[in-house]
């Protein structure tokens, strides 16, 4: 999605909206593998079914939130990465518009003198 153009707290805000639906998704789905998994186990009892399902769901929350700190981890290197290049780039270009004045300048110089 393109935000550029929203101010921070706007931006901040749907950034946290979209946490929020990711986590909730993900927790909806841990369940259901909790529930399919304990569904396997038919000697178990209600508590003893519920305990696994909230252990499970306990575990697989864990695994996400690790999942999803390495992804942020990941995004923030990367932007620093490109953001460098950028600046890089950035620099190169202005040296070459420069460069490119400057001769043509030059050029023009000469050519007037000659004249």
């Amino acid at each position: 999605m393109a935000r550029a153009a929203e101010p921070a707290g706007i931006a901040a805000g749907i950034n946290q909206i979209e946490g929020y639906l990711l986590l909730q998704t993900e927790r909806d789905a841990a369940r259901e593998r909790a529930r399919r998994l304990t569904a396997r186990l038919d000697w178990l009892t209600s508590a003893q079914r519920a305990e696994v399902e909230r252990l499970y769901l306990q575990d697989q929350l864990a695994v996400t939130e690790q999942t999803l700190r390495k992804v942020v981890r990941r995004c923030e290197e990367l932007r620093a990465e490109y953001q460098e290049v950028y600046r890089t780039l950035s620099r190169r270009l202005l040296l070459v518009c420069l460069l490119g004045a400057a001769a043509l300048a030059g050029g023009f110089a000469a050519a007037l003198t000659v004249r």
